[in-house]
């Protein structure tokens, strides 16, 4: 059976004028306040407006509801995660494995200094999670790690290129999640990523002699 969507997640128009801008940027970093102090359970477009200081009409002139609002701030963390994969994977300047131990420090970096409001983040996932718009959020970073995994093992099959990406992505957010949910040092924070890097760069070296790739 086709999955239900109760709610929209869309904004109701977009900001047009430098006072509507700050508007919803007031309205969004309100949220994030709500979002970090009350949970997601606890989190109402009312709370927004009351955090805001402006009226819950004012709110609902941009977001339909409370899942719209959270919908927008996971699209732009999934949007500065997209950005940093592919400001960083294509580099062409740097050589590959560089870049990929590049990309698991900042993301691990990032996972611990934002760990409070992506645990918030994922309890109101199930609002949006299976909603088109977030799919389509999440290809980006995708299509990213394709081209990556193209260029590192060019004599790999598509399919081993693929399990791949998919084996680093996928132990990356997994691993960064649970590290994150303690309080770490910086220290410790580049000691787990030096470790992870490690790991994946042995694991593409070697596929990459296995499919007489560079």
């Amino acid at each position: 059976m086709p999955a239900r969507r109760s709610t929209p997640l869309s904004s109701r128009r977009q900001p047009q004028q430098a006072r509507s801008n700050d508007l919803v940027a007031a309205i969004l970093e309100a949220a994030v306040q709500v979002l970090s102090r009350e949970g997601a359970q606890r989190f109402t477009t009312t709370r927004v407006a009351e955090r805001a200081g402006v009226s819950v009409g004012s709110v609902y002139q941009y977001f339909p509801n409370k899942a719209s609002i959270l919908f927008r701030l996971q699209s732009d963390e999934w949007r500065q995660t997209s950005e940093m994969l592919s400001g960083i994977l294509e580099d062409a300047a740097k050589p590959p494995l560089e870049r990929l131990r590049t990309l698991v420090h900042a993301f691990v970096r990032s996972e611990c200094e934002e760990a409070e409001m992506r645990v918030a983040l994922s309890d109101a996932a199930p609002l949006y999670r299976d909603a088109p718009e977030a799919q389509a959020v999440k290809a980006s970073g995708a299509r990213t790690i394709r081209r990556f995994m193209q260029e590192v093992l060019p004599g790999a099959s598509p399919a081993r290129r693929r399990l791949a990406g998919e084996l680093i992505t996928s132990t990356l957010g997994a691993v960064g999640k649970q590290f994150s949910e303690s309080p770490r040092t910086p220290a410790q924070i580049r000691a787990y990523a030096d470790a992870m890097a490690d790991m994946f760069c042995a694991y593409i070296e070697r596929l990459g002699a296995r499919s007489g790739g560079p």
